[in-house]
């Protein structure tokens, strides 16, 4: 039995890690963390550039793309107000090494800007695509970092690396930090300014500042950000109050509530900087007419310190929160919003060990009592987060979750703070799972799910949209047509924002002729299928599926 002081002594174990690491390294074992955690980014790199590579781009990458084109031109905020700035100007950074010609004179609709730059500009869509892609992934890299950092700090080097394995291989996280995308770019500052104001425990003055600035960062990336807003305003608060052990009990008070306004005007300041950057004499003029929002949607536009395209993009967000989307979940089509859409996406599209480890870190986080001042640093603004997504009316897929594979990977690398050779020995088991669980879906992220429910080549048959069809794979399309059917008759229903004939593809709409002329190849996107009606249902009951693109087109012969 232990005696009181010795478990004191345990208890007063710093967070950053056991004390085999207070010991020396021995020199010969000083290059194997650095080495592991190279291989491991590498491993993620690769398998993100070969799906960059490949990938034709997806519904929402032209637009993104477009804007941040020209914003390099000097157009200012002329389109896609309902996204901050700053997450396209990483995409930017790519879009400038590329340097496609943009038609400055163009004024069309915002749904023919990606378009329009892409495929009617003398751009080439490949290596312009490639380039946008590129910063997106060097900053998923970058977010591994932190999950690395944060986890070793917690529960040991061990925890980090383990934590570090399950963000490479998490398939969400890999098929969006290799899109010219802002989910990615939005979950990853949210972590690292959790992680920051988890390090202003001990110095406040030194990284209270950096997480205003990493908060900033979200929410001018993505207005999605924003419910996490007072969250983090609590965690700074709680940060600044625990550094202050010293200090009276109202000067504490004082101090912490200092430290919440502080974090505040940090991020609002990195807010209207995104947007003086693009313009610096913030000119607005929607090209599409603002809503009016009523209740508290619209009194929160009306008083939050932002410029006036944040808000009015605020608005024209709600007014997509009101539209009445189509859904599909395991079989079934609806309109409106179902409420557990996403934990049941997410049961489906996250891996079996990962699932099983977020769980067993969530309870270690608040079981062992040396971790779990960080249980608040990680939980509460996963479950806050999660929650409000889970009351958005987009049913289209996990990309909106994507700062759980953040967050609850940082906790399932803590499981390993359980000093039980069992604990180890399970944890490397289903980091080992996850691994080749993700490798096997390798090219084909998007679609990836559990071996539970069938793996990729069945996840069409629950989901739709991002979740397995985003339009991706209509170069692979263009292939597999000219390798196996040259010269046969195609009929095509495709999901997407890329052109068909820029690839090379000639095909027809079936749906614009009578059923009974429609004979040959009948190529549908996964997505239409799922929710075919009418003409297009006709069609695929009396067609044969005889291939398919990716786990995201079927091709059927009539």
């Amino acid at each position: 039995m232990m005696t009181s002081e010795q478990q004191t002594v345990l208890d007063t174990v710093p967070e950053s890690g056991s004390r085999d690491e207070e010991r020396q390294p021995r020199p010969a074992r000083r290059w194997l963390v650095p080495l592991l955690v190279v291989v491991l980014l590498a491993q993620m790199a690769a398998v993100m550039v070969t799906t960059a590579v490949q990938q034709t781009p997806t519904i929402d990458e032209p637009v993104y793309v477009a804007t941040a084109a020209e914003y390099l031109h000097g157009q200012g905020i002329r389109y896609n107000p309902e996204h901050p700035p700053l997450g396209k100007l990483v995409i930017a950074a790519g879009v400038a090494i590329a340097d496609p010609h943009v038609d400055t004179a163009f004024d069309g609709p915002q749904i023919d800007l990606g378009p329009h730059l892409l495929y009617e500009s003398g751009n080439d869509p490949w290596r312009l695509m490639f380039w946008a892609r590129l910063p997106v992934i060097v900053l998923t890299l970058l977010f591994a970092l932190v999950v690395f950092a944060f986890a070793r700090e917690l529960a040991g080097t061990a925890a980090g690396l383990a934590a570090l394995a399950l963000y490479a291989f998490s398939p969400d996280v890999v098929a969006h930090g290799s899109l010219a995308t802002l989910d990615v770019p939005t979950a990853g500052f949210l972590l690292t300014s959790a992680w920051l104001l988890w390090r202003a425990r001990v110095r406040p003055r030194r990284y209270l500042p950096l997480a205003g600035l990493a908060l900033g960062a979200a929410l001018a990336t993505k207005m999605s950000a924003l419910p996490a807003v007072p969250v983090f305003m609590g965690l700074a608060a709680l940060s600044v109050w625990s550094a202050c052990r010293d200090t009276g009990t109202r000067r504490r008070l004082l101090q912490a509530v200092g430290a919440a306004a502080a974090l505040a005007v940090a991020a609002i300041a990195v807010v209207w900087a995104s947007y003086l950057v693009v313009d610096p004499r913030l000119r607005w003029t929607s090209q599409d007419p603002v809503p009016v929002v009523h209740g508290l949607r619209g009194t929160l536009a009306d008083v939050l310190p932002f410029p006036e395209a944040y808000t009015d993009g605020m608005r024209l967000q709600f007014r997509f929160e009101n539209h009445p989307w189509e859904g599909f979940l395991f079989g079934r089509v609806y309109t409106g919003h179902l409420w557990y859409y996403l934990p049941a996406a997410l049961l489906v599209k996250t891996p079996l060990g990962l699932l099983a480890l977020w769980a067993a870190g969530a309870v270690v986080l608040v079981a062992v009592r040396r971790l779990r001042p960080a249980a608040p640093y990680l939980l509460v603004p996963a479950g806050v987060l999660l929650a409000s997504a889970m009351t958005g009316s987009r049913d289209f897929g996990t990309r909106y979750t994507l700062f759980l594979p953040m967050f609850l990977t940082v906790a399932a690398g803590c499981v390993l703070a359980v000093r039980r050779r069992w604990a180890t020995g399970v944890t490397a088991a289903l980091v080992l799972f996850v691994a080749v669980s993700s490798l096997r879906t390798f090219p084909y992220y998007l679609p990836y799910s559990n071996e539970a429910f069938g793996g990729p080549a069945r996840t069409h048959l629950r989901l739709h949209d991002s979740n397995v069809d985003w339009g991706q794979d209509l170069g692979r399309l263009a292939d597999r047509l000219r390798e196996r059917y040259p010269g046969e008759r195609i009929w095509l229903v495709y999901k997407g924002s890329g052109v068909p004939s820029a690839y090379g593809i000639e095909a027809s709409d079936p749906r614009e002729v009578p059923v009974e002329d429609v004979r040959g190849l009948l190529v549908v996107s996964d997505s239409s299928v799922a929710k075919a009606k009418g003409r297009l249902a006709e069609l695929i009951a009396g067609s044969r599926a005889v291939d398919e693109v990716g786990h995201s087109i079927t091709i059927y012969r009539r």
